[in-house]
């Protein structure tokens, strides 16, 4: 099987352990308290210094404010900017830390999302697997007031794929899409799963499906040229990644086509 590779601008939607390694950021918070002000986190590269400044004076009105509204909504906003510096459970610590005093649903979202994104870029397992307990407690909260949110159905189900019990999590993708078949992220998903499985005729019909219902969804146009060229039908995906060309001239999205063109020749 040719190897899966992925631009590196895609939205990875936690495949680590399936497709493919991305380049990451990585911060160390403390176990107990506010993590680490930026400047004295390790990461492989250094914001940029108005950025650094900015979350410096952010996290200065958030440990000095005396009103808890203010407090949270200076945490809400570092919460952004560390995720800007790649500081991702940095972004989730202090989304969490507005969610405790906004408690909505919205926010419970917010908090979900960062540290799912942080699951997604951690290196250590444990580590990796702490941000998915701490996703999976926000989107239960979602889940628990909103049942049918079946994007962040999608999401909660992405973080079991490393844990103990990944089927729970495929399970629930299935569940998202018997509820709408035309669900993207769990069309992307799956499509993603089926080719890991080597399945690339699934993989083929979950991302035609995809791309029926988001043309512009390049991800997925990438993808079913992937799954296309896997199942040996080189013409259908020599065609395939000729529209993706057309799609973006992003120059990473021409190399990373023409390195598939290349093992078609």
């Amino acid at each position: 099987m040719l190897k899966i590779r992925i631009l590196l601008f895609t939205v990875s939607l936690l495949v680590i352990w399936l497709l493919f390694i991305l380049p990451k950021h990585v911060v160390s918070n403390e176990d107990q308290g506010a993590p680490a002000d930026s400047a004295s986190q390790v990461a492989h590269t250094e914001p940029p210094q108005e950025l650094r400044s900015a979350i410096a004076s952010l996290r200065e009105a958030w440990e000095t404010s005396a009103e808890k509204e203010k407090s949270a909504i200076f945490a809400d906003s570092l919460a952004d900017r560390y995720k800007e510096a790649g500081r991702f459970d940095s972004a989730a610590w202090f989304a969490a830390e507005a969610a405790s005093f906004f408690d909505t649903k919205e926010s419970w979202i917010r908090a979900g999302d960062k540290y799912y994104e942080a699951y997604t870029f951690a290196v250590d397992p444990a580590r990796q697997e702490e941000m998915a307990e701490k996703a999976r407690e926000y989107y239960g909260k979602v889940l628990n007031a909103e049942p049918s949110n079946l994007d962040v159905k999608t999401r909660m189900a992405m973080t079991y794929l490393s844990s103990e019990n990944p089927m729970q999590g495929i399970a629930m993708l299935r569940e998202v899409l018997a509820a709408n078949p035309q669900h993207p992220e769990a069309l992307f998903n799956m499509g993603l799963l089926s080719i890991q499985s080597g399945q690339y005729r699934l993989a083929i019909e979950r991302f035609e499906m995809l791309t029926r219902v988001d043309s512009t969804h390049l991800q997925g146009q990438l993808l079913l040229g992937v799954a296309l060229l896997n199942a040996g039908e080189k013409e259908r995906a020599k065609a395939q990644f000729e529209k993706v060309k057309a799609m973006d001239g992003d120059p990473a999205v021409q190399a990373e086509v023409d390195s598939y063109l290349k093992d078609l020749k």
